[in-house]
Parts: C-alpha cells; structure tokens; sequence
C-alpha cells in the first residue's frame, strides 16, 4: 500500500514485553582513578566461553556480567582493594587479587562444581513446601532498607536474524523494600544511546514498550505474584529435581510446569532456591508449549488487522547476589520471538527482542525516590527516549555490559548508515 505521498506506508506494532498471564550513583571523578579490567571466562575442562558469568568486587556492590562470549569489562576505583570475585550455575566460586589480574587478556578459568549425592543435603523433599518456604522468608532474606540501584541495561531488535536496532543505557533506579509489597520501584534514564535503520523493518516498524522496567518487573522476590499467585500451586506440576551450586551456595532445583489442561499462557522453568535460608537465588523461565497458543494477545498490544503474529517462544532469567545475609538483584534477562504474516502473503518476518540488565552497584545510604515525572513508564519506547550513538568514550567511568561481536558489527553497520542519511 502507497500513501498518496507514493511513499511506502509504514505499519507500526506495538510490543509489550511483559509476564503473561498479569490480568545511587556512584560518581568517579576521572580516568585514572578507577582500573579497568578485561578478559574471558571459560570452563576449565572444555576451554569453552562461559555465558553470563558474574564478576564483582569481593565485600562490595560493584560488578558487571561476562557476554554471551565470556567476554568482560569492570570499572573499579583505585581506593577499593577488594578482590575480583568471579561465579556462574554450576562452577566453583574463586576470587583473584587485584594485583594480579591484568589490564587485559585476562583468561579466567572456572571449574565447573558437581554435586555428588553424598554431599546432598535435603531438610525439605516437598518442592510445594520449598516454595511456599521461600515466600514466607522473602522479608527475612531481601533488604528491608530502600536503596538506589545504578544499572546497565541494553535492548536489541533483529529481523530475520538481522540486527535493525541496538538501545542501551545506564539507568538508576529507586530499589523499594523487599517487605513492603506496596511500593514501587522507579527507573530512569541516566545516560543512553542507540543505533537503529527503521527503513529495514520492511512495512513493519517494531516498537518495544516499557524496556528499563522489564527488568524490575521479573524480581520474583520483589513481585512473586506475577508468577507465583494464589493459583499457582493447581496450575502447575512440581519437581525437586536435585542440587546446585550457585556462588558457592547449595540450591534446590524445583521444576515447575504449567499443566496441560489449563488454557493460559503460563510457563514452565526452574526456581534456584538456598536449601539453608530458603531464599530465591535465580530462576528461569518460559511461557510453556500449552501456553504460547495464548500468548499474542498478552504481547502484542498493536498491530494491522490483516496481520496474523504468533508468539514463538518467549524467555525470563533473574538472577540475585548475596552480600552478607542480605540477597539482592543481580542480573535479568529476556527474549520474546514472534512471526509476523500478512493475510494473503506468501513470507513472513520474524523478529527477536532481546533485553538484559546487570546491576553495577548498590547503595544504601543515599537514597532518594525518584519523581514520578522523571520515571520511565511501562507505556514508554526506550529507543524514542535515548539518542544516536556518537562516540566510543560514551560511557566513561560506569560499568557496563561488553556487547558481543555480532553486536558490536550490527552497530558498526547500523551507524554507518546513519552517517550517510545525515
């Protein structure tokens, strides 16, 4: 269809990538007061990159995620002389000293950490009552102090398997306490940028809502309604599948599954839960194969009438941090996929949206709510609210999460079309 303009009419669908079935800065004054710390973490026995490690700063809130590819990059200050902590599922814990670890080309190798039954502590076999255990300790295992959050948050869009938008930010968020089901937690937008050609999005321009408040969203200690309501335990089968290392931590493993005769775009995943204080310290989770026939009128919140889109998977991680006894947000993830056909067409297009957030650091003492006028809201375009990408400095002193390099060459390319249409 040609507007009257004989130009290409754009056609817009709007995405929220929400839970289905829902009816501090710190700021361092330059350069060379802080190290820069670069490297790969890899398994041990298979030399193969270890995805999504967490790297931190021993006795500290500080830290940032390895990429896809084990890749990383931290930031911290001269005056900390914590060690480097690195962990992922699985893998045993170790910390090295600053002193000896290099500005880059480091090769960090982990080892992963088998369970043996012998080791196996079971004190509750019940995966219902394990639970039911976790919830009722969420005010005892999660702050019940405000803090300020300082966050990174990146958001890319692919068509068929084709980067058409990279948006990532630093954000600061207003972190509510644990215990106090009635406050909000509040996102904004410190520092963002973003490199995207919407002309080759065909006749379909994709607009993602909400994105910074994803994260948030999916804190199941935070909000375990959005998942684990009044309804859960008949909507769902239960498994206590066996133990885990997480940070050195031993977890419960309990599977849950949406039941088959249940008509709703439930899920299906894993609770990863401390078998000694009964504290959620991850989870992972999908919208089930029973779910997804449902699961397009929850996402997709505007789109053509003569265009038929189907829901092809859609992905959720949480994972949290303990510091002392006290556990806290560490790092989400997501990824919605969905086809698009238009009626009477023979090809479709499909798309991936992909988010993820690492917390960089924390701070409890100074703390202050953020005004609603400033707040990133659900409804809200994260790539409508940050601008071009510029230069290779952008981000100076704040951590951030190291794009991998099919990332890395979509922005390269992204931007070198926008230097031509300027």
């Amino acid at each position: 269809m040609r507007t009257q303009a004989g130009k290409l009419r754009k056609w817009v669908i709007g995405v929220l990538l929400v839970l289905a079935g829902n009816n501090f800065i710190s700021v361092w004054a330059a350069r060379d007061s802080i190290a820069v710390y670069q490297g790969k973490i890899i398994d041990a026995d298979s030399r193969l990159p270890i995805m999504y490690a967490s790297i931190f700063v021993e006795g500290t809130n500080v830290g940032t995620v390895a990429n896809a590819e084990g890749e990383f990059m931290l930031k911290v200050p001269l005056n900390n002389g914590g060690r480097i902590g690195f962990s992922h599922l699985g893998y045993k814990t170790i910390f090295i000293p600053r002193n000896e670890m290099k500005a880059s080309g480091n090769v960090i190798a982990l080892k992963p950490e088998i369970v043996s039954l012998q080791e196996i502590i079971v004190r509750v076999e019940d995966p219902e009552l394990i639970i039911r255990g976790a919830l009722a300790n969420i005010s005892k295992n999660y702050s019940r102090k405000p803090a300020m959050i300082n966050g990174f948050y990146r958001e890319t869009i692919q068509q068929n398997r084709r980067y058409v938008s990279v948006a990532e930010a630093v954000l600061e968020a207003y972190k509510s306490p644990y215990n106090n089901y009635f406050l909000n937690d509040k996102v904004r937008v410190l520092i963002g940028r973003k490199s995207q050609d919407v002309k080759k999005m065909d006749t379909v321009v994709v607009k993602f809502q909400g994105g910074p408040v994803l994260p948030f969203f999916i804190d199941i200690a935070k909000n375990p309604e959005n998942i684990i309501n009044e309804s859960f335990f008949n909507q769902y089968t239960l498994k206590l599948s066996g133990q885990v290392s997480l940070d050195d931590i031993r977890c419960y493993v309990v599977e849950f599954k949406q039941r088959k005769d249940v008509n709703q775009p439930l899920y299906e995943g894993k609770f990863y839960i401390d078998v000694n204080n009964l504290a959620f310290a991850a989870a992972e989770f999908s919208v089930s194969e029973y779910g997804l026939p449902y699961a397009t009128s929850t996402y997709i919140k505007k789109k053509p009438a003569t265009m038929k889109v189907d829901i092809l998977r859609a992905n959720y991680y949480v994972k949290y941090n303990k510091t002392g006894d006290v556990w806290q947000l560490a790092y989400t993830r997501s990824e919605l996929a969905f086809k698009c056909k238009w009626a009477k067409k023979l090809f479709s297009s499909n798309y991936v949206i992909s988010t993820e957030m690492a917390v960089t650091d924390i701070d409890y003492n100074n703390v202050e709510k953020i005004k609603m006028a400033e707040a990133f809201k659900s409804s809200e375009v994260f790539s409508d609210r940050v601008e071009d990408f510029r230069n290779d400095d952008f981000w100076g002193n704040y951590n951030i999460i190291v794009p991998e390099e099919s990332v890395l060459n979509a922005i390269k390319k992204l931007n070198r079309k926008l230097m031509r249409q300027q």
